[in-house]
């Protein structure tokens, strides 16, 4: 549970933690933070492949787990704490405000903005319904393609991989054309993906851009890595300023405070309502 003497009001919650301190994933036998993460990873890509995804997708693109409305979903994220990220140990709907605030500070206008900051993890609702949570968190990347070296713990944790031997998919571009898109890339399975797909299954009236950013929010390797440039088409560009325009508020926002989540809700109600109403197949 979060320490009531912790909450802060919106415009003090960030702490001047240095950009450079964020995503530290040096290996440290001595800190079970750092062991978790690593454990977390490796274990992603050990058994993140094609048929894997495949069959999560065949798994969860049916909606049939459950029914909730959006602030439900976000409510059970109180029960948990991402295995994968070394940056917080809150629960993390305290991130998802934490975002959505600062996105508020920045950009008044933009109510889908601060809509869409809020509801960006909701996804990780998976790890609450039976999903480990290497199958749920963390960055993503592409299946079916040799595994880009900016990827977290890089080469090393592929090495069980039967995709990593496999000629279809052990190439540049394996199972994909030159220049396709980043939109016809097959990813790994996670909450971005899960999430993007409820949104267009529930017929979200948020902006395209706001899908976008939720959909590719964990691409690091290209994004931040610059990586599956000979995937990648020119038309992708806004997609990728998108993506990087709200990444700044997904990390650089995790920090000591945390919001008054309760005295915030009324607000973020009335844009679910506006945007994603009612109850949602998930």
């Amino acid at each position: 549970m979060i320490d009531p003497s912790q909450l802060l009001r919106p415009e003090k919650l960030y702490d001047g933690k240095p950009v450079a301190a964020f995503r530290d994933y040096t290996v440290d036998d001595e800190d079970p933070i750092r062991q978790r993460v690593r454990r977390t990873y490796y274990t992603m890509h050990t058994n993140m492949t094609v048929d894997l995804v495949k069959r999560k997708m065949d798994k969860w693109l049916k909606f049939d787990h459950f029914k909730s409305t959006m602030k439900d979903a976000l409510v059970k994220l109180d029960a948990l704490v991402d295995e994968s990220d070394p940056d917080t140990q809150y629960p993390n709907i305290v991130h998802s405000f934490q975002t959505a605030e600062r996105l508020r500070r920045d950009h008044p206008a933009d109510d889908w903005l601060h809509l869409t900051g809020l509801i960006h993890d909701a996804g990780k609702v998976m790890a609450l319904y039976g999903e480990p949570q290497w199958c749920v968190v963390g960055d993503t990347f592409p299946v079916g393609c040799k595994w880009a070296k900016s990827i977290v713990y890089g080469d090393d944790s592929f090495k069980e991989n039967p995709d990593t031997y496999n000629p279809k998919y052990n190439t540049a571009c394996g199972m994909y054309e030159p220049g396709c898109g980043v939109e016809r890339l097959m990813m790994s399975w996670g909450h971005d993906e899960y999430l993007y797909r409820v949104l267009v299954h529930n017929k979200s009236t948020l902006p395209r851009q706001a899908l976008l950013m939720i959909r590719y929010h964990s691409f690091y390797p290209w994004y931040a890595g610059g990586e599956y440039g000979h995937l990648i088409t020119e038309k992708d560009n806004h997609i990728k300023e998108a993506v990087l325009k709200f990444n700044q508020y997904d990390l650089y926002t995790k920090s000591a405070g945390v919001p008054d989540i309760e005295a915030l809700w009324p607000y973020y109600e009335k844009l679910i309502d506006k945007y994603i109403p009612g109850v949602l197949e998930w």
